[in-house]
């Protein structure tokens, strides 16, 4: 998914303009990295809200136009008010086509209920990691990666070595996390007990 989005460049900064800002609808930012100086930035507050609520947008490469200059860039931070639906700032770090970038992308799990972990052992499967820390080259960055429970056993664990990856993409994660389990349901484990004792 291509995603763009405008901004302007921010020349007051410090607590007492950035309030002002956020008032006026505007949140302030920072684009940072690569060769260029850190770019301090405002942009709409209504239109990155919405945007933030897409799942694409914290794992895809963005562009941003600046005042008619594109940059090229990923979501790193996001700051929110501690109990209102506030956006604070946004840091975006650049990036290179040549270079590759470490991101988290979000996990889709499929299948889970055609699994004989839950067909036949009634179990639960718990969502361990709901994101995947990799690496690649930003034209190889997936949107999601999708995590196949259909062969999932009882009391089996479905690790990040176990998933498909798209050609170019490797898991950034240390170790080989886990990324879903079967587990049995008190319900599950007191049928099989009585089926034991009959």
């Amino acid at each position: 998914m291509n995603i763009t989005f405008k901004a302007t460049k921010r020349d007051l900064q410090g607590t007492s303009a950035s309030r002002r800002l956020r008032r006026a609808g505007q949140v302030p930012g920072i684009i940072y990295g690569g060769e260029q100086a850190a770019q301090p930035v405002l942009m709409d507050h209504n239109e990155l809200f919405h945007l933030l609520k897409k799942e694409a947008f914290h794992a895809s490469v963005l562009s941003i136009d600046v005042e008619g200059a594109k940059e090229t860039v990923v979501l790193r931070d996001t700051q929110w008010h501690a109990f209102k639906p506030q956006v604070l700032h946004l840091d975006f770090q650049r990036v290179d086509a040549t270079h590759a970038i470490h991101l988290k992308v979000p996990l889709h799990f499929v299948n889970g209920e055609n699994s004989p972990a839950v067909k036949l052992g009634g179990c639960i499967i718990a969502h361990v990691q709901t994101e995947l820390d990799v690496k690649c080259l930003p034209s190889a960055l997936p949107e999601f990666l999708t995590v196949d429970l259909s062969s999932l056993e009882v009391g089996q664990s479905i690790h990040a070595s176990q998933i498909s990856l798209p050609a170019g993409v490797e898991v950034a994660a240390h170790g080989d996390p886990v990324l879903a389990s079967a587990q049995q349901t008190r319900g599950s484990i007191s049928a099989e007990g009585e089926e034991a004792s009959a």
